[in-house]
């Protein structure tokens, strides 16, 4: 069965969410300093799982997994914080270190309004949760914290593993490959916010029930957001090898490859096969995820 409806407006399911989050970075920061001389990236993985049980209890207690949703964009920026700013740090920034903490943050900030002015409050829960909701019954929330909860933030720590040389151990020139590492991730990032706009333009028009998202970026990939968003992982990867990061940082990027191509995307195509008559065709004329020429 679906989710309850909470009745609470927008505004106030905001301020819930907010102060789950507040809660959430406090314990954190409380967990970090009760783990002294532990290497950052081990006190920091710690920590983050801390956060997430934190964000998951509020969860449960709205009923609502769609809090977690948040976490994916907020956790990066505050794991770069913590490591330029944190135990061992040095004093100053490097240009690496602005360049990436720059990207970080602006990433965080347009996918968390992105979020926001598309959610409606308490009330509305991920559709993807939902169908969950309704295979598991009783086991839901034991699925909602391993699943929706706890494996989505062990990937975003995979991701940002690389971090720990950019940002700590990064030496300090400025090198041609963190050039391409930053067009690589504020491309991405561009990427996906045009592809979210033209999502939500689409969608805001009068169209008939089954029409397909096939304008600007969508015209080349059936899932340009997506190509946005792992692209931005293999730019911060790319920041990772320009300060020296070890061969399986690499990991993190090639996790988010598997997350999205194994599970994301799987699962829209099969609700939009399921939801629009013409799908089917648009597969067969338009890539699944590398913006290329469509076919005839």
């Amino acid at each position: 069965m679906n989710a309850p409806v909470v009745t609470q407006r927008p505004w106030s399911g905001f301020a819930l969410v907010g102060f789950a989050y507040v809660i959430a970075h406090v314990v954190a920061s409380v967990v970090l300093q009760l783990l002294p001389g532990w290497h950052p990236l081990a006190a920091v993985g710690v920590a983050d799982v801390a956060a997430t049980v934190v964000v998951f209890v509020f969860s449960m207690s709205f009923n609502n997994t769609s809090v977690y949703d948040p976490y994916w964009s907020v956790a990066p920026a505050s794991i770069a914080a913590w490591l330029a700013f944190g135990p061992g740090s040095a004093q100053g920034l490097t240009l690496r270190q602005s360049v990436v903490l720059s990207l970080i943050f602006f990433y965080a900030l347009r996918l968390t309004y992105n979020w926001a002015r598309g959610w409606t409050g308490l009330g509305h829960e991920d559709w993807r949760y939902v169908d969950f909701r309704n295979k598991t019954g009783k086991l839901y929330w034991l699925v909602s914290f391993s699943a929706l909860h706890f494996f989505p933030t062990v990937m975003v720590f995979l991701g940002c593993l690389p971090l720990h040389a950019a940002l700590v151990t990064a030496p300090a020139g400025f090198g041609a490959l963190d050039v391409v590492a930053a067009v690589v991730t504020f491309g991405a990032i561009v990427i996906e916010a045009v592809a979210d706009e033209q999502l939500r333009t689409f969608r805001a028009q009068k169209r008939a029930d089954g029409d397909i998202c096939d304008v600007g970026l969508w015209a080349w990939s059936r899932h340009p957001n997506y190509f946005g968003e792992i692209s931005f992982w293999g730019g911060l990867y790319l920041f990772g090898v320009a300060a020296g990061a070890p061969w399986w940082t690499a990991v993190g990027v090639l996790a988010m490859i598997a997350l999205f191509v194994g599970a994301s995307i799987p699962m829209a195509e099969k609700r939009s096969i399921a939801r629009r008559p013409h799908y089917a065709e648009h597969q067969k004329k338009v890539s699944m995820l590398i913006p290329w020429f469509p076919k005839r």
